[in-house]
């Protein structure tokens, strides 16, 4: 009994052994400020699809923050409170009352956060960025949102983007809606400086009820892809299929 207990203190008294960080868990979603292929905002369903995600990480394009056709919500700060995930808003511009732009949603707390203003005419596009840290290592995530209308436009954009990230440094994961696809003049200058993700069957993201084209990717710098990227089925919460990836710290460009 004595040496029974002896060896209970003994092994109590060893410190714990931290177990290694398992993938990061990460979401991408063009929301259509929550309005769905049925023509309804509902908020609440965009949640459950995150939830049911469990993502460690989240962006999003296309995101109200107290506009009046959305019911002057803060969409961030609403899906972040059904979610259980801590959220930072960046805006692209003014827009019905409130503003409109992107959000990054996170189960860690999120640190510093940065809007890059990307070029050209039309509407006004960005890149947000938020830096959280997993096992004391930073991770910048960037979220995008390119422009739609010019090829050329969204070059200058994407050019404009590569430089910006050039300067910081340190792991990185960068996904979105590029609006264009595998092969293009966009996602190769992306591609060169950044390494792309492929994905697993079926590959098509907009629009959500019948998608016609591949547009909404995921580049890393860092990190490295545990599987290719999964589109998610769900086809009526959103314009666009969401995209998921896991990722964990490792070579890269």
């Amino acid at each position: 009994m004595m040496l029974r207990l002896a060896l209970l203190l003994c092994l109590s008294s060893l410190p714990l052994v931290a177990e290694p960080m398992k993938g990061i868990r990460v979401m991408s979603w063009n929301l259509h400020h929550g309005v769905g292929e049925d023509g309804k905002l509902d908020l609440e369903r965009i949640a459950a699809q995150i939830r049911e995600q469990k993502p460690d990480l989240v962006v999003l394009q296309e995101v109200d923050n107290k506009c009046r056709r959305s019911g002057s919500v803060d969409q961030a700060a609403e899906l972040a409170k059904l979610t259980g995930l801590t959220e930072a808003f960046g805006k692209a511009m003014d827009f019905d009352g409130g503003g409109y732009g992107q959000a990054i949603l996170s189960k860690q707390p999120l640190g510093e956060t940065k809007v890059y203003r990307l070029p050209g005419d039309g509407e006004p596009r960005i890149a947000f960025e938020a830096v959280v840290k997993f096992d004391d290592q930073p991770l910048r995530i960037v979220s995008v949102h390119l422009d739609h209308q010019q090829d050329a436009r969204r070059l200058k954009q994407a050019e404009t983007l590569v430089k910006e990230l050039a300067g910081v440094k340190g792991p990185l994961i960068l996904a979105g809606d590029f609006n264009d696809v595998p092969e293009s003049p966009v996602l190769k200058v992306l591609g060169e400086a950044l390494t792309p993700v492929g994905k697993s069957e079926p590959r098509l993201t907009c629009p959500a009820g019948e998608p016609k084209v591949e547009i909404d990717h995921v580049f890393l710098r860092g990190v490295k892809a545990e599987a290719p990227v999964m589109v998610l089925p769900e086809a009526v919460a959103s314009d666009h299929r969401g995209i998921v990836v896991t990722v964990g710290f490792g070579e890269g460009k």
